[in-house]
């Protein structure tokens, strides 16, 4: 063997592996998606407003009508939905559901700004219950 002559320590066999050689750092960058993280919850899709114009055009579309009269049934049968309600019938509209006035009793109920118990007075309310298949399609 050998004797080391540049030093003067005897040399021993070293009980550590050697240094692991660390990844270069990556430079951050922003996402070029727009898309939310998976951990954040997603913003809710703001719904489509459709009017009672734009139902009447998809019906005479639909029916091969002229858009005018298309627009004349639709309003005629909103009008005797309403007429049909304010007499205190009860509608039932297949695959739609059930449409009905309800009376509400006056109640009492408090301010929230002061807490002061005020009286709320007796209304009337238009309850609606979907059908089944209303349900089971959405």
């Amino acid at each position: 063997m050998a004797k080391n002559t540049t030093s003067s320590k005897p040399a021993k066999a070293s009980a550590k592996a050697p240094a692991a050689v660390k990844p270069p750092i990556k430079p951050i960058t922003k996402a070029k998606s727009a898309e939310a993280p998976p951990s954040l919850p997603a913003k809710p899709v703001k719904p489509t407003l459709i009017t009672t114009k734009q139902l009447a055009v998809e019906l005479a579309e639909a029916h091969g009508l002229p858009d005018k009269q298309a627009q004349a049934v639709f309003d005629g049968v909103v009008r005797l939905l309403v007429d049909h309600l304010k007499a205190g019938d009860k509608l039932r509209l297949n695959g739609l559901g059930i449409l009905e006035v309800k009376d509400r009793p006056a109640r009492n109920g408090r301010n929230p700004a002061t807490g002061a118990t005020i009286q709320i007075a007796a209304s009337k309310k238009i309850a609606f219950r979907p059908a089944k298949e209303l349900k089971d399609a959405i």
